[in-house]
């Protein structure tokens, strides 16, 4: 690059910093801190519950469920994430959608990586599962929200679908624990299918991932194109 382009490059990049975070504050004041709150303090509670519950030894079946259980209530309170009152009034706004969603993406995700490190200090060390496969497990939740979140978005124009992608995480979650362990997600430590199943997870982060970029930008077109009449 020359020096020329350098000194016009320096400037544009300053410009886009200092304008990163108005964009980041604004974006932080249209969050809905009500769900991921809520989502949040029921998760932590319910995986210090493992610690309450046991009686004794602690008992790494109900530690595993309990963090899952958790990690469900944390991916409810992530479903609201891309509700926005304003976002009719916002569609014009020189910031794209994908931009915002990732901006409000961003903004959540190091307090994520706080809570799960939280759940999963609450849980008794002599009965702590796998902590790969069960960050795995939780990652995936999450994402998942996000992206029912953000099929909802691109293909409604409903400002808040926060409770129909909460509805959806909930939804595939309990059809995901009813599946036999030979096909199922949601299967015991130890069990001969464990590998599998995490298997089926990460494909399952892949695809949630997929959905989500696909999703969050403005589709090209808002509506059908009609024909036009015949003597135009």
């Amino acid at each position: 690059m020359t020096a020329a382009g350098e000194t016009a490059a320096t400037p544009t990049g300053r410009r886009a910093r200092a304008a990163l975070g108005p964009l980041l504050a604004a974006t932080a004041r249209t969050l809905r801190r009500a769900p991921l709150a809520v989502g949040a303090v029921l998760g932590l509670l319910t995986a210090a519950c493992s610690r309450l519950l046991s009686g004794g030894p602690a008992d790494p079946w109900l530690s595993l469920t309990l963090l899952r259980v958790a990690a469900v209530c944390l991916g409810l309170g992530l479903a609201f994430l891309l509700d926005d009152p304003a976002r009719r009034t916002t569609e014009t706004v020189p910031t794209g959608r994908a931009l915002r969603a990732c901006l409000r993406a961003a903004l959540i995700a190091p307090l994520t990586a706080l809570w799960w490190a939280a759940a999963l200090l609450l849980t008794p060390a002599d009965a702590r599962p796998p902590l790969a496969e069960t960050t795995l497990e939780a990652v995936t939740l999450a994402t998942l929200a996000l992206a029912l979140a953000a099929v909802a978005v691109r293909r409604s124009a409903e400002p808040e679908p926060g409770r129909a992608a909460a509805v959806g995480v909930l939804s595939l979650t309990v059809l995901a624990a009813l599946l036999p362990d030979r096909w199922g997600l949601f299967v015991a430590q130890g069990s001969p299918h464990w590998a599998a199943a995490h298997d089926r997870w990460a494909a399952l982060l892949a695809v949630t991932v997929a959905v989500w970029a696909l999703s969050i930008p403005e589709p090209l077109h808002r509506g059908r194109l009609r024909p036009r009449p015949s003597g135009a």
